[in-house]
């Protein structure tokens, strides 16, 4: 070719691209660029395909549009090696592939670069060059363009990669021009949208601000948080949204007929994710209602989808009649808002579970703010708290292992729904959004509370701890933190000589009282419990708790915060420069918290704690092993009261039987022989209960739980030894003969009163 036909060649070359360069200056919307543009784009590089794939920094994806018959269909590709766009996000840099399979050739640029073959072998494409270019503004990623198969040449030469460059910054400043001007015009829109409810004094631009920033917001949408948090009627709504968008605002209508021929275009699912529906066609006016009528990229695409529509006007509705309008144009089943709540089943069977074989991509492309996923962990922590459980176990498996969902009730962990392994990071996600953690952090614990009361129907609150497991996963586990009044302190279950001795303690003026026993255990009930009973106008009581649990009237009751620096020692010290008559501190976990609780007993202030021991002895040698003065100890110390909780028998299908002569033998001995003929008791009578299984109880034959105690009464023998710094086995003999019924003990007479087992027994006591 002659050299000025050549020249001549590259001049127009250029203006083309140069034109087009003006195009996408001029879109003013990503559909444009992403859609309409992208095929003549790729004519200019004599390319077989174009994709501008856009970054998603949240997800870490990147997210682009490309147009199946008369649909428009959203694909994204994980940040990572496991594709070539991918990998040049990851990177930022330039990759120019001569052939995709060659396995090789991808070696060479990193060893952990592999090409997705999946989207061939679906589409019987065969990907060969590849050309991909970082799109970058200051510095920061934007997205990819990636150019595949070169038509006349076996690889994309310097010449469409100078091009390609140049192409790539234009459409990076097109799209950061076109992000600004939408967050802009999202700042303006929030701003108005709500004027009329700001101008009758039913809103403040604080509620505005904290309900945007509530993690429901991005669920149900805005404007049904506000409806739902401050009490805005659906009218007012209504009638500030018409205002604020200048157009007509819909609600459902069953009347309406069906635009058959309009919506065979579109899958339900779409609409239902991007919130908009064709509604009627009027004069030759179609309406499609849009929860944001003013949002113009999305009137854009609408326009590009029903171009043979010459006329379209956009209304306002709810985001609930939009699905409505879906669900009965579709004919999908229809939600009944008077019917009875989806269980966990429903919700499940909701979610999509199609297999597919990169796992962690479908895992990725599930967000911890669908909707469905919102309901369905309001949805366990309801059920576990109706169940009465303590504690919710959410525990992923590597793989395709699904999800297993463990209650702990009553004592005993139970498995109660098994959640598609795709759902894995959405829910442990949504978990850690709800008590306010960082869900990027997965490789240390975290632990945090959730107020439920902001995001369901129950007033309750949760403790969450977030383990990581094998597989790049977390654990999470929910503690369902007992609400409410303190029990009545005749419902503990003390047994005559518990309860006198214990009464008798808790009514002194000053000493120490421990309430010791596992996690668990009942400790923090039984405090309040006893404390209830001093509870009066004339005496002043502090109480530090982590966290408060059970709220007193007439207790001024305060959180420690470890993360702050206010600890129970903290809180302990300025407690006496309140005028305290009564202390209670959550727990003694360490020497100085326990020497300050000593000290404050003997300088006349009545001292309640708890401590993680197995049994009354053991604390007393726990708590001088820790550097406590055994002198001053001994007379601080009024008692330890040692507790556990076994199941109850369920009474529904409780029956009573008789037990053989080698099963009473066996128990007696477990007693103690001596002791036992001290109670007076005519083994020939005794008779013992067991559950049988029914629906009330789910077939274990137990429900609820009730205390099993060991009293330990610091008499003046028991003064002496522990000044001595006894052995446990001396201890344990003194409190004996004192008068104290170990916990096993305690748990074998409440067998012969039919309220336990001794099986229960067993497996929560050894002495």
């Amino acid at each position: 070719m002659p050299e000025t036909d050549l020249l001549k060649q590259q001049l127009e070359h250029r203006k083309r691209f140069m034109e087009k360069i003006n195009e996408i200056h001029s879109s003013g919307n990503l559909n444009t660029i992403l859609i309409q543009l992208r095929d003549s784009i790729a004519e200019l590089f004599k390319a077989e395909r174009l994709t501008i794939y856009v970054i998603d920094h949240k997800r870490k994806m990147l997210m682009s549009k490309v147009k199946s018959g008369d649909e428009i269909q959203q694909i994204t590709v994980p940040i990572g090696s496991n594709s070539l766009a991918g990998y040049c996000a990851l990177s930022a840099a330039v990759l120019n592939i001569k052939d995709a399979y060659d396995s090789h050739e991808l070696r060479m640029i990193s060893s952990e670069l592999t090409f997705d073959v999946n989207w061939d072998k679906k589409t019987g494409y065969r990907t060969r060059q590849v050309l991909c270019i970082p799109m970058k503004f200051s510095n920061q990623l934007l997205g990819v363009m990636q150019l595949i198969n070169k038509k006349d040449a076996p690889v994309f030469d310097e010449t469409d990669l100078s091009y390609a460059i140049e192409l790539a910054t234009s459409l990076s400043i097109a799209i950061q021009n076109i992000f600004r001007l939408s967050a802009s015009a999202k700042l303006i829109r929030n701003k108005s949208r709500y004027n009329y409810l700001l101008d009758k004094n039913l809103l403040e631009e604080p509620d505005i601000q904290k309900a945007a920033a509530h993690p429901d917001a991005a669920a149900i949408g805005l404007d049904n948080l506000l409806m739902r948090d401050f009490n805005i009627s659906r009218d007012e709504m209504t009638k500030c949204l018409s205002l604020n968008f200048g157009t007509e605002f819909i609600s459902f209508d069953p009347d309406l007929p069906r635009l058959d021929d309009i919506l065979k275009r579109m899958k339900p699912n779409r609409l239902k994710k991007e919130r908009w529906v064709p509604v009627k066609i009027d004069n030759s006016v179609l309406q499609v209602a849009m929860e944001d009528p003013t949002d113009l990229a999305k009137q854009d695409l609408i326009k590009f989808i029903f171009q043979e529509c010459k006329r379209i006007s956009f209304v306002g509705a709810f985001r609930e009649d939009i699905g409505r309008f879906i669900d009965h144009y579709y004919g999908l089943p229809a939600v009944v808002d008077d019917g009875p709540p989806p269980t966990v089943s429903d919700l499940l069977s909701k979610l999509d579970t199609t297999e597919d074989p990169a796992v962690e991509q479908e895992v990725q492309r599930v967000s911890e703010q669908d909707s469905v996923i919102v309901q369905l962990v309001n949805k366990i922590i309801c059920e576990a708290y109706e169940k009465n459980a303590s504690d919710i176990h959410i525990e992923p498996a590597p793989g395709r292992e699904d999800v297993l969902v463990r209650l702990r009730i009553d004592g005993r962990c139970v498995i109660y729904h098994r959640i598609p392994y795709k759902f894995k990071h959405a829910i442990t996600s949504r978990v850690k959004i709800m008590a306010g953690l960082d869900i990027a952090e997965r490789r240390k614990p975290q632990d945090g509370k959730i107020d439920f009361k902001k995001f369901g129907p129950k007033n309750i609150e949760l403790r969450v701890a977030t383990l990581p497991s094998a597989g790049q996963l977390e654990d999470v586990v929910l503690r369902i933190l007992a609400s409410g009044e303190p029990i009545p302190f005749e419902n503990l279950g003390l047994t005559e000589r518990n309860r006198r001795v214990f009464v008798e303690n808790i009514k002194k003026p000053y000493g120490l009282i421990l309430v010791v026993g596992p996690t668990g255990s009942g400790k923090t009930t039984t405090l309040h419990s006893a404390v209830s009973t001093i509870n009066t106008p004339e005496t002043k009581i502090w109480t530090a708790e982590d966290p408060i649990e059970i709220t007193q009237r007439g207790l001024r009751q305060v959180q420690v915060n470890s993360k702050i620096g206010f600890s129970f020692a903290v809180a302990l010290r300025a407690f006496l420069r309140a005028d305290p008559d009564v202390i209670m501190v959550g727990e003694m976990r360490d020497e100085e918290t326990a020497s300050i609780g000593v000290e404050s007993s003997l300088t006349g202030h009545l001292v309640f704690s708890t401590l993680h021991t197995n049994s009354a002895p053991e604390t007393v040698t726990r708590l001088l092993d820790m550097g406590l003065d055994p002198f001053s100890f001994s007379d601080a110390l009024l008692c330890v009261l040692a507790q556990r909780l076994a199941r109850r028998l369920c009474g529904a299908c409780k029956e009573t039987y008789t037990p053989q002569k080698a099963e009473l033998q066996e128990i007696i001995t477990e007693y103690g022989v001596e002791q036992f003929r001290a109670l007076g008791m005519d083994p020939a009578g005794i008779v013992l209960s067991k559950g049988k299984g029914c629906p009330k109880c789910n077939g274990s034959g137990y429900k609820g739980r009730l205390g099993l105690h060991e009293l330990l009464d610091c008499s003046e023998p028991m003064k002496a030894l522990v000044k001595g710094k006894a052995e446990v086995s001396d201890l344990r003999k003194q409190a004996i003969a004192d008068g104290m019924t170990t916990l096993k003990q305690d748990g074998i007479l409440k067998c012969f009163q039919g309220l336990t087992d001794i099986h229960e027994v067993r497996r929560v006591c050894i002495k």
